[in-house]
């Protein structure tokens, strides 16, 4: 299929990428056969083929086959088990409290707040914290090493993923409008209306310490900042200057304003906060046409950029202006540094900042690859050795990448500059258990200017074409990574692909009409995150007891089933923290009405042992989570609470969720503090 992708109207989630991956992955049929044999596969069918994936000796820890001393058991988990919710509120188990933090609004200063979101202006957001919280983490004050130092004051570090704007602004009252776009008046929208969602993006840095009374509060620091979508950013590594990012703003293409969409979020190993820039392309629109038909260069068409309406319509303002019309990169000019067509090619990135240092300028790290970032995590850094980071692709039929570092790690002289030179790979998931990395590397293999590959920075701008050209493996949504530290081994989730069909079914992706997801794991060669060559199986695959597998055959049950898994973090002692995400079309609906609410789960990545932990309140998805060093404080996100609400409902007054003020306010994204009565390590 050409480059100029010809995209149909997809029932999604409000912002989710357009499936673009013209490519199919082998069929089940032919993987199962070439695992089983024809008579394994005549005589086991579906069922015989999972177990043949799920805690596959190749891949397991060794503690986990045999006998083995408790030590090497996993982790214990001492909590009793929360039911499946349906209610407005948070849940978690006996011996355990929540305190509600930072909800969207709360001012920067550590002041009360004196106006309602409904009431803020444009320029009060941007002292603000942000909405739809996601990805986050707490840095000690102290600022010497990741995870090291003060349980008690820190820098707060979280993303804000994107809006609803009917519960930003007054006018929408009464109004049927759902939770993505609001109408435009006529004329345009208000500028200062438009920037207020602008601003409500990006990331947040807040210092926050706990109190004498044991509750966590905001407090004034000359590093507490925001940064936004109006923020200005370098552009670093193979793109920086390239072609394909010159604009009117940056004509050689150096620079960029903004950040968005940001999901998922990284830790360095020199302490700074990586922040990943995951449904961007719906912010923009491209009008350009050929014979009546829309006329997409690959960068935009691979990636969904929309060729009518765009996700808030900010390029639609009053009056224009330069800071609104970069959302729309039709080509309106003589060249490219006449307009904003090559914009949207400075987004989907991973965005590197210095909490730390409130001067300091946040930089896109362009040799991780340009995608849907989910989130970015690294392998254990070793002195002397390579830095090695793993990322997902959340969109359907997308891929898994891993990048190392072309220098090695030195602790005292490490920083961002490591991330600017390696080599960036794309996973391959073979059908007996093997995998192995496909370098994206210009002159290597088919990524050469005869194939339509320049140079390395067209190899990063179009990283999803590099992939498919190489011939990695299409996954089922590709979202949050996660790495034991016991063993090394890596984590992630595959959400869903409700439109992966029989024929495209695979070893890694071993469900059609998958509404449940997976989560997939993998092994490097010796041991060695830098290596080529892994082995890989199934931890778990989502769903409800009748359709659910976890390592070593086990189905889930009443305390552990879960659909949808996207959140994924290992604390210290390696239990596996799930998160899930069931769509807000779905949630409460169907076949996915029997899991409630949005859950957090505990699990035992050697015994398979799943607890759930937490149900939040209606319409949200919990994302985001991080404990202090002691693991005595937990920091979970609960972001779009209430989006489940009908338009209809919206317009009189009948908002599902009123979490977390409850009374007539507007549901708000929050932070919560979840804490032991007894002063225990959470989990245990």
């Amino acid at each position: 299929m050409p480059d100029d992708i010809r995209h149909l109207n997809y029932d999604l989630e409000a912002g989710d990428e357009i499936p673009s991956n013209p490519l199919t992955s082998p069929t089940f049929r032919q993987v199962a056969e070439t695992r089983l044999g024809r008579r394994g596969m005549l005589m086991g069918g579906l069922a015989t083929a999972i177990t043949g994936f799920i805690g596959a000796g190749a891949s397991r820890p060794a503690a986990a086959q045999g006998a083995a001393p408790a030590a090497a058991r996993g982790p214990a988990i001492g909590f009793k088990p929360v039911p499946v919710s349906a209610a407005d509120t948070v849940m978690v188990p006996e011996g355990y409290s929540v305190q509600v933090l930072i909800p969207h609004g709360t001012p920067l200063n550590g002041q009360p707040a004196t106006k309602t979101v409904l009431e803020m202006t444009a320029a009060e957001q941007e002292q603000a914290i942000g909405t739809h919280h996601d990805g986050m983490h707490f840095f000690p004050i102290e600022g010497r090493e990741p995870e090291q130092g003060s349980s008690t004051d820190g820098l707060l570090v979280l993303n804000h993923e994107y809006v609803a704007p009917r519960f930003m602004h007054a006018r929408a009252a009464g109004q049927s409008i759902g939770d993505s776009r609001i109408p435009v008046p006529a004329g345009g929208r208000e500028a200062d209306e438009v920037r207020k969602e602008i601003f409500a993006h990006g990331v947040s840095v807040v210092r926050i310490a706990k109190q004498a009374n044991g509750q966590w509060q905001v407090v004034a620091d000359p590093r507490n900042r925001r940064v936004h979508g109006a923020t200005a950013m370098e552009i670093a590594g193979p793109v920086r200057g390239h072609a394909l990012v010159r604009t009117k703003y940056s004509p050689d293409g150096t620079r960029v304003r903004g950040t968005l969409n940001n999901c998922a979020h990284g830790v360095t190993p020199w302490n700074t906060y990586l922040t990943a820039e995951e449904n961007w392309a719906g912010y923009f629109r491209n009008l350009d046409q050929r014979d009546g038909r829309p006329n997409l260069p690959r960068e935009h068409a691979r990636y969904g950029v929309p060729t009518s309406q765009a996700r808030y319509n900010w390029d639609q303002v009053q009056g224009g202006g330069d800071e609104f019309e970069r959302f729309n990169c039709s080509s309106t000019g003589a060249s490219a540094t006449d307009d904003y067509r090559n914009e949207v090619n400075a987004f989907g990135w991973i965005v590197e900042i210095d909490p730390f240092n409130p001067n300091s300028v946040p930089v896109k790290r362009t040799t991780l690859g340009r995608f849907a970032h989910e989130g970015v995590v690294f392998g254990p850094p070793r002195e002397g050795r390579p830095v090695v980071a793993y990322s997902g692709d959340d969109s359907m039929f997308e891929y898994v990448y891993k990048f190392v570092s072309a220098r090695p790690f030195n602790r005292a002289t490490a920083n961002g500059s490591l991330l600017d030179e390696g080599i960036l790979y794309a996973a391959k998931f073979n059908a007996d258990g093997t995998g192995e990395w496909l370098p994206l590397q210009h002159g290597v293999g088919p990524l050469t200017a005869a194939n339509g590959f320049a140079d390395q920075g067209e190899v990063l701008v179009n990283t999803r074409r590099a992939a498919d050209v190489v011939g990695a493996t299409p996954m089922d949504r590709p979202e949050w990574g996660a790495v034991d530290p016991r063993d090394g081994q890596v984590y992630f989730t595959l959400t869903n692909n409700p439109r992966r069909t029989e024929a495209q079914r695979d070893a890694a992706n071993p469900r059609a009409a998958n509404q449940f997801g997976q989560i997939i794991r993998w092994r490097e060669a010796n041991d060695d995150h830098t290596a080529t060559r892994f082995t890989w199986d199934l931890f778990v695959i989502a769903g409800p007891a009748d359709n659910s597998r976890v390592a070593g055959g086990a189905a889930l049950n009443a305390d552990s089933v879960f659909a949808c898994p996207d959140g994924l973090w290992f604390d210290a002692d390696s239990r596996l923290w799930i998160q899930t995400d069931i769509g807000e079309s779905e949630q409460l609906r169907g076949n996915l009405a029997q899991f409630g609410n949005n859950a957090m789960l505990v699990a035992n990545p050697i015994t398979g042992e799943i607890r759930r932990f937490l149900t939040g309140p209606i319409g949200q998805e919990v994302t985001g989570v991080i404990t202090t060093p002691d693991r005595r404080t937990m920091f979970v996100n609960l972001q779009h609470p209430g989006a489940t609400t009908p338009a209809a409902d919206f317009a009189a007054g009948r908002i599902n969720s009123r979490w977390p003020h409850g009374g007539e306010g507007v549901p708000l994204s929050a932070t919560i503090v979840i804490t032991k009565n007894d002063g225990g390590i959470v989990g245990t």
